[in-house]
């Protein structure tokens, strides 16, 4: 049921995110949160209602720092590419392309 997350790319340059990347950890720290209260409203037998409400929380949360991602990696890393070369945009347009079908694949 799980994906295997890929870590093939290694850059040197910063990536679309690092002037963000404070804001970042700290969005993703409060899903952290998020995720542990899940954990325990099913340790202590939470209505499965009041749990399915926080695991709708957690999802939205997790989609808005995908797209806040998706845009950030359009806006640097593609754009520098593209400006490197054509071949360069074209395979950071299909990296991100790959990348958004991930996201929207259920």
């Amino acid at each position: 049921m799980t994906e295997a997350i890929e870590t093939t790319h290694s850059h040197d340059e910063p990536h679309g995110y690092a002037s963000d990347k404070p804001a970042y950890l700290k969005r993703m720290r409060r899903i952290e949160g998020q995720v542990r209260g899940i954990a325990r409203m099913i340790d202590e037998d939470v209505y499965c209602i009041d749990v399915l409400t926080q695991v709708s929380a957690v999802t939205k949360a997790l989609q808005a720092v995908s797209l806040a991602l998706v845009e950030d990696h359009l806006g640097h890393c593609v754009v520098d590419a593209a400006k490197t070369s054509d071949d360069e945009g074209a395979a950071k347009v299909k990296e991100a392309a790959e990348a958004i079908a991930r996201l929207v694949r259920m």
